[in-house]
């Protein structure tokens, strides 16, 4: 069952959105030549916890750290430590964020210095296919609706969609129903109404679909060794339509206070 939330709820749920997205832009400022990924996990806690949230990942399901750095090739579920970020790197930076017992989460991929033409278009095709997601996020559609348009836009620009990873509902737990995977048939799948809260991210492959898992269990990366891009927002349906809950740049974030850069 995909649980709906109130607007009081959702306004709860969007608190939690602006500390994960001033969080990714403090974090997309200190990913730079140098750094390590244990640094920016670090930082990443103590912005969070300086702005009364708790970091959602550490703990999950053993996961040990508070934000997933995954770079290069690598999907998602990166664990961070002591990985140099170098010039030419791709780096994809997930969090979430528990405030008083709701949970937003969101992820962008940064680009270090200048990684080339491929790696910025498979960033400018992840990211563009993950705003046609969310215009599809309307009262009314369905939800195949918002799998398809990532799938049609990312294959239409020669990528591929990794099918083993999916999106999924986010509320009062970080995982809930349904799943999203971005491939589908529109028109299918549940009706979307007022209230439902996704979490929508594209993981895109510059080459084959498949992946694999690493040794330590967490980590998933590209089976073939081809670069990934990863894009996340949590969203609202609403009767206005789409509401993007952990967007940067919105009033609420330009006051927050940024806590000190462990650079």
């Amino acid at each position: 069952m995909i649980n709906r939330k109130s607007q009081a709820q959702i306004e709860k749920i969007g608190r939690a959105g602006v500390i994960v997205g001033g969080c990714l832009q403090m974090m997309k400022v200190m990913c730079r030549p140098g750094v390590t990924t244990a640094e920016l996990d670090q930082a990443a806690e103590k912005f969070i916890r300086e702005h009364g949230g708790i970091p959602t990942f550490k703990g999950y399901r053993g996961f040990p750290a508070s934000i997933c750095a995954s770079p290069n090739t690598m999907v998602v579920h990166g664990i961070p430590g002591d990985y140099l970020v170098a010039e030419g790197d791709i780096m994809s930076l997930d969090v979430g964020v528990t405030l008083k017992g709701w949970v937003a989460d969101a992820a962008l991929t940064v680009e270090v210095g200048d990684a080339g033409k491929l790696a910025k278009r498979l960033m400018e095709v992840t990211e563009a296919s993950l705003a046609r997601a969310v215009a599809k996020c309307r009262v009314g559609n369905r939800l195949g609706d918002v799998s398809h348009a990532v799938q049609e836009y990312v294959e239409a620009n020669g990528f591929a969609v990794v099918r083993s990873l999916v999106g999924h509902g986010i509320g009062r737990e970080m995982h809930e129903e349904p799943q999203i995977p971005n491939y589908g048939n529109p028109g299918t799948g549940p009706e979307l109404k007022e209230g439902m809260v996704f979490a929508i991210e594209p993981m895109v492959n510059a080459g084959t679909h498949k992946v694999i898992v690493g040794d330590d269990h967490w980590a998933i990366s590209t089976a073939d060794g081809s670069l990934s891009a990863h894009y996340e927002h949590t969203v609202a349906i609403t009767a206005s339509g789409p509401r993007i809950l952990t967007a940067a740049g919105t009033e609420e974030q330009k006051g927050l206070d940024a806590a000190p850069l462990l650079w």
